[in-house]
C-alpha cells in the first residue's frame, strides 16, 4: 500500500473520563449519518464476492452483503479511534478469517489483529504487537503466506499469520519504513518491498536484497506495486516522482507518461483482472486509466478525487469501487467512465457543531470539518435519521460553529468568517466591524516621566493613544461559537466577541482582551458568558459591558461555558465541570457529578437542564437536572463531542462517526442520582 495522509482536525484537548459511579444500561445509540467520510480500503469475501469489507480511518470494519449497494458498522477494531485500516486480507483457506494491518497517523504505532468469525470480534496478534503496519499481503500461490510492510521492515508469515519472522536486516539504515508489498503470483519467495525511499526485491525469501532502482528517480516513495498474474515479469510502481514499469522482473523500470506532475502522488494501481492491458491509477487528483498497459493514460474521474483504494469485480470489470478521501465509497458500472456515491451506511464524518431550527421542530442542522466539497452543513428534517448536504456557498470551508437568528437565519462560523443562509444558497456577512466601542478601548496607562518620545513627551504621547480610534479592518477569521438571547446574537471568534442586534445582518466587536482566542460562549436572560483557554468574561447587561470571571483555580484550561435559567455559570476543563451561583466570585463542584475533562456543556430550557459530554475514554452522556439538582446519565456506546435535545430524545455528534439517535429504549437505561 501507500503513505495516505489523512486530514484530521487537531483535538485541543486528550479527554478521559473518571467516574465513581457505576455506568448505566449498555443500550447503544443508534448512528445515522451524514453519510460519507474517509474511505480507506476495500476487500472481497473469495467465497462470497458480493460480501465485502471496508476500511476507515477511525478503526472502523463496514461490511456489505450487497455489493456496496449498503454499509453497516461490523466492528471497531482495537477499541481505539485513532487507527487507520489500509490494509485487509481475508484468508482463502479458511472463511470467516480475516487480518488487517493498522497504522496510526503521525505516530509510530498500530498493529496486525486478526477475526475468526468474520469480523465480529478481533485479537491482536501479539507478535507484530504495536507494529506501524503499512501494507499486507497474502501470496497468490499458497494463501497460508502473508507479507507485511512496517517501519521496522518486512515481515513474513508461512502460518497464515499466527507467528511473524522479520526478514530484513535488522536495523537496516536502507530496508525500513516499508510502504507497499507485492508478492510473485507463482513464486513465495520472490517479494518486491517499495520503501519511503526506493524499490527492493528479494528472490530467497528475504536471505538476500537487492535494490531495484535502474530507471527509478532517487529517493522516490514506493506507494503501490503490482505484478501482471499473467506475466510475472512485467511490474508496474508509483512513486512521488511518477509511474514506473518494468519489463524485466524489476531489473530496470521506465517512467511512464501521461500523468501530470500535480497528480503523481498515485496511492493505488490496480490491474484489471480481466483484461491485463488496463490499469488504473488512484491519484490525489483524481482516478486515471490506461488500455495499452502503460504508454497513454486519462483521467475518468473529476480532479477533486482522492483515490485511497481501486477494487474491481473480478467477474464484471464494469462494476468498480473506489474508496475516497471525504466522498466514502463511490461505485462505476461502465469501466469507470462515471461513478456515483455509495455510502448508504457508512458515516465517518468529524462534526463540530449543531444547531435546532425552533421554527421547524425535529429540523436540525450539523457543521463538518475537514471535508471540503463533500462537507460543510448538513440538514435532517426527521430528528437526524436522514440528511442532506446543504453547502452551496460556502465555498468548502470547514464549519465550526452554527447558530440561529431571532428571525429564523441559520449562521454558520467558519475558518473564514461568518456566513448566512439565505433559502438554499450561503453568502457571507460583510459587515462585521473590528472596532470596539468607545468604553471598551483601555485606556493608555498614565506616566509623570518628561521623557521626549519620537518628538512629544511621554504623557502627551499616552494621551494621543488614548484618543486615537482603532483602526477598522475585514474580519476573515474563525468563528467558534455562537449564541443567542432574545433578540440578540453574539459569536465567539479570533478576534474576540461579536454582537448583532439586526438578526446577523451585521456585527460589531464588544469585547476583545488582548492576545485570547475566544472559543465559548452562551447566554441567558441578559447574561452573556465568553471564555478563551485559560479566560473568562461575564455580562450581565446583554454585552454593553464585559468585567473578568476568574475560572475556578484547579482548572488549567477552559473547554465550555454555559449559562443556564437559573442564573447560574457553568465551566468545564480537564479537571471537570463546576458551577457558580454568585456571578463567577465563587465555584463549586456539582454533587454527584463525576466527570472530567469535559468538552460540551449545554442548557436545556425545555427540559431545564444542563448537559454534559466528555472525549475519548467514555461513553457516558450526564444531565444536571436544576430544579431538584438531580444528576442523570446514560450509557450510549459512542465518544461524544455533544449531545442536544430534540422532542422527547437526544440526538449526539461524535468523534469522527457522524451522528447518533437515542433509542427509545434507552430510556430504560437511564441511571439518576441525588
Amino acid at each position: 500500500m501507500q503513505n495516505r495522509r489523512i486530514s484530521l482536525l487537531p483535538l485541543l484537548i486528550v479527554l478521559i473520563l473518571s467516574s465513581t459511579r457505576s455506568q448505566a444500561g449498555t443500550a447503544e445509540w443508534q448512528p445515522f449519518g451524514p453519510n460519507g467520510g474517509d474511505a480507506r480500503e476495500i476487500a472481497a469475501d473469495p467465497h462470497d464476492r458480493t460480501h465485502l469489507y471496508l476500511g476507515t480511518a477511525t478503526g472502523w470494519i463496514y461490511e456489505s452483503h450487497n455489493s456496496g449497494a449498503d454499509w453497516k458498522r461490523l466492528a471497531r477494531v482495537g477499541k481505539r479511534d485513532d487507527l487507520v485500516l489500509d490494509s485487509i486480507v481475508l484468508d482463502q483457506a479458511t472463511p470467516g478469517r480475516i487480518l488487517v494491518g493498522a497504522w496510526v497517523l503521525s505516530k509510530a504505532e498500530g498493529g496486525l489483529y486478526v477475526s475468526n468469525d468474520a469480523g465480529v470480534s478481533w485479537t491482536e496478534v501479539s507478535e507484530m504487537k504495536g507494529q506501524s503496519i503499512r501494507a499486507l499481503v497474502s501470496a497468490p500461490s499458497d494463501p497460508k503466506t502473508l507479507v507485511a510492510g512496517t517501519l521496522k521492515g518486512v515481515y513474513r508469515s508461512s502460518d497464515g499469520g499466527t507467528h511473524w519472522q522479520l526478514i530484513t536486516p535488522e536495523g537496516s539504515q536502507e530496508l525500513h519504513e516499508v510502504e507497499s508489498i507485492a508478492i510473485d503470483p507463482k513464486d513465495t519467495k520472490t517479494i518486491y518491498a517499495g520503501t519511503w525511499h526506493l524499490p527492493w526485491k528479494t528472490t530467497d525469501g528475504g536471505a538476500h536484497w537487492s535494490n531495484i532502482k535502474e530507471g527509478v528517480i532517487d529517493d522516490s516513495d514506493v506507494f503501490s506495486i503490482i505484478i501482471d498474474p499473467k506475466d510475472p515479469n512485467v511490474v508496474y510502481a508509483s512513486a512521488c516522482s511518477g509511474i514506473y514499469k518494468s519489463d524485466t522482473a524489476g531489473a530496470r523500470f521506465q517512467k511512464m507518461q501521461g500523468i501530470p506532475s500535480t497528480a503523481r502522488r498515485t496511492r493505488v494501481l490496480m490491474q484489471d483482472p480481466q483484461h491485463q492491458n488496463i490499469v488504473f491509477a488512484g491519484t490525489t487528483e483524481g482516478l486515471y486509466r490506461t488500455s495499452d498497459s502503460g504508454k497513454t493514460w486519462a483521467r475518468t474521474s473529476g480532479p477533486e478525487l482522492i483515490v485511497n483504494d481501486v477494487y474491481i469485480n473480478p467477474t464484471d470489470s464494469n462494476r468498480m469501487l473506489l474508496a475516497t478521501d471525504r466522498g466514502g465509497v463511490l461505485v462505476s458500472n461502465d469501466g469507470g467512465n462515471s461513478f456515483q456515491p455509495t455510502n448508504n451506511g457508512f458515516s465517518a464524518r468529524q462534526i463540530t457543531s449543531y444547531v435546532e431550527d425552533l421554527r421547524q421542530p425535529g429540523t436540525i442542522y450539523v457543521g463538518l470539518v475537514n471535508d471540503k466539497a463533500w462537507g460543510g452543513v448538513f440538514v435532517s428534517t426527521n430528528g437526524g435519521t436522514t440528511w442532506t448536504q446543504k453547502s452551496a456557498g460556502l465555498e468548502k470551508h470547514d464549519v465550526f460553529s452554527l447558530g440561529q437568528a431571532n428571525d429564523g437565519t441559520i449562521f454558520a462560523g467558519t475558518r473564514h468568517g461568518i456566513y448566512r443562509l439565505n433559502g438554499a444558497l450561503w453568502s457571507k456577512v460583510d459587515r462585521v466591524s473590528l472596532t470596539l466601542p468607545v468604553t471598551q478601548v483601555p485606556p493608555a496607562p498614565k506616566t509623570t516621566s518628561r521623557k521626549r518620545v519620537a518628538g512629544k513627551t511621554a504623557t502627551n504621547a499616552a494621551s494621543a493613544s488614548a484618543k486615537r480610534k482603532p483602526v477598522e479592518k475585514p474580519f476573515d477569521g474563525t468563528v467558534f461559537a455562537f449564541t443567542r438571547d432574545g433578540d440578540r446574537m453574539f459569536a465567539a471568534t479570533q478576534d474576540g466577541v461579536l454582537k448583532s442586534t439586526d438578526a446577523g445582518q451585521s456585527w460589531t466587536l464588544v469585547a476583545n482582551p488582548e492576545g485570547h482566542v475566544w472559543y465559548s460562549i452562551s447566554s441567558a436572560k441578559s447574561m452573556v458568558f465568553a471564555s478563551s483557554l485559560s479566560r473568562a468574561s461575564l455580562s450581565t447587561d446583554g454585552g454593553q459591558t464585559w468585567t473578568d470571571a476568574k475560572p475556578p483555580a484547579e482548572l488549567t484550561q477552559i473547554t465550555s461555558v454555559a449559562v443556564d435559567g437559573f442564573g447560574g455559570l457553568w465551566i468545564g476543563g480537564r479537571e471537570g465541570v463546576y458551577l457558580s451561583e454568585d456571578k463567577g466570585a465563587t465555584w463549586q463542584s456539582v454533587h454527584n457529578l463525576y466527570v472530567r475533562d469535559v468538552n460540551s456543556i449545554f442548557y436545556d430550557e425545555r427540559g431545564q437542564r444542563v448537559l454534559i459530554t466528555a472525549n475519548i475514554s467514555t461513553t457516558l452522556v450526564f444531565a444536571a437536572h436544576l430544579p431538584d439538582k438531580s444528576i442523570n446519565y446514560w450509557n450510549t456506546g459512542w465518544n461524544m463531542r455533544l449531545v442536544r435535545p430534540v422532542g422527547d430524545h437526544l440526538v449526539g455528534a461524535t468523534l469522527f462517526d457522524g451522528i447518533v439517535v437515542q433509542p427509545e429504549m434507552v430510556n430504560s437505561a437511564e441511571v439518576t442520582t441525588h
